[in-house]
This record gives structure tokens, sequence and C-alpha cells, in this order.
């Protein structure tokens, strides 16, 4: 018999509506610490852990972030994407295909950059609870993506190879970090990067969002 294939998702911009929730708390975060920074080089960042976007922010600025301002950005991005989550819904398609998956008996796992706090979030939007569900948070591993370290922790949680896994997100940072761990990626455009862009990070396939790749499902996954 044929393995059946194992999902790996993301969550910000993959299976919830929060990728610009995110960019618009930093935003603020970074407004309030005076480092000017366009929304858009913001939103360039969105999908690596907040560690290493804000390395990537202090290069592209020029501006040294000491330790003690990178724990207050942190802090400030947390209370202001708290207070803005109200606005954070699931995206179409997201929980029927999760639903799906579950009822043909295909394996998934939520692997997040974000911290337990944060995904509680964007799991509350799509009515999920992380005791009911297989989870990976940044809180799990010591490197973010594009490392793949996540993405492994939830194979390894699937008890599935990488190599038998999809991973499923919206950022060039999931794909990369999933041909880094040797794992087949699947694009989504819900993120806002575009075809191209997903495509030369290594994702065989690109859908426009969950409820396209559910209606494709047959193309990626194998059924035992």
């Amino acid at each position: 018999m044929r393995e059946k294939t194992s999902f790996i998702f993301d969550l910000d911009g993959t299976l919830t509506d929060s990728v610009y929730q995110n960019v618009a708390a930093w935003k603020e975060a970074l407004d309030a610490e005076k480092i000017p920074l366009a929304m858009w080089r913001i939103h360039r960042k969105i999908g690596m852990s907040g560690g290493l976007m804000l390395k990537s922010l202090a290069r592209e600025t020029g501006i040294d972030i000491s330790e003690a301002q990178a724990q207050r950005l942190s802090e400030r991005h947390d209370q202001a994407y708290e207070r803005l989550q109200h606005q954070i819904i699931a995206l179409p398609g997201a929980n029927a295909l999760l639903d799906t998956l579950t009822r043909e008996g295909l394996s998934w796992c939520i692997a997040t950059s974000g911290e337990m706090h944060t995904a509680e979030i964007n799991l509350k939007a799509l009515g999920l609870k992380p005791a009911d569900i297989n989870l990976i948070t940044r809180d799990d591993v010591s490197q973010g993506k594009p490392d793949p370290s996540l993405f492994i922790a939830a194979a390894d949680k699937l008890g599935a190879p990488m190599a038998e896994c999809l991973v499923i997100g919206d950022a060039i940072w999931d794909m990369l970090a999933a041909r880094r761990g040797k794992a087949i990626g699947i694009g989504l455009l819900s993120g806002g990067y575009d075809v191209s862009e997903l495509e030369r990070a290594g994702a065989l396939r690109v859908y426009d969002d969950a409820l396209d790749l559910l209606n494709h499902l047959d193309e990626v996954a194998a059924f035992a």
C-alpha cells in the first residue's frame, strides 16, 4: 500500500488572514521606537521568526538594535497584534481543507514561526485548540524560518519522513525552509507573494488559497 501524504501547514497567511495585521503590529512597534520603515519592507519579512526579522530589518535600516530594544519591539508587536485579533479570520477553505484531510486519514500539523500566545489567536479564528491538534510553534525549536527546524519538528511529530511531507505556506521563507528540509513546498498566494517568487523559492505548485488547494487536492496528495 502506498504511503499517504502528510501535510505541514504554516499558519499566518496560509490558514488565517493575518499577514497584514502582523505588518501593522510591527509598524506600530517600530514607530514607537522611532525606527522608520515602510510597511512594504516589513511585509517582505513576515514569515521569518521575530528575532531573524529584527536582525534583517537592522541590516536594512543601518540601525543597531540592542537586545533591550529588540525585547521592547517584540512586546510592542505582541500587544498591537492582540488588539487587532478581532480582524483575524480563517481564510477561505481553511477549515474545509483540514476537515477533508482528517476525514481522508491524511495526517497534518501546523508549524508556525509565532510563539504560542500568537498562535492561539490564529487558532481561535479557525475554531481550533492547541491541545486538540498537532502543533509546533517557535517555542519548540531553536531556529526559525528559513531554517527548516520548524518543519522537521512537525514531521517528527507526525512520524513521517520529510521527503514524504508537503509543506503548505504563503511566504518564500516557507518554501526555502521546505527545500532545505527536503520536503515538497506548495505555495499559496494568500499571503501577498506572487507565483514567480514562490516558485523561485522552491514551490512545486502554487494555488490561490486553501480553498483552491482543496479543489485541486488530487494533484498533490497521495491517497492510499
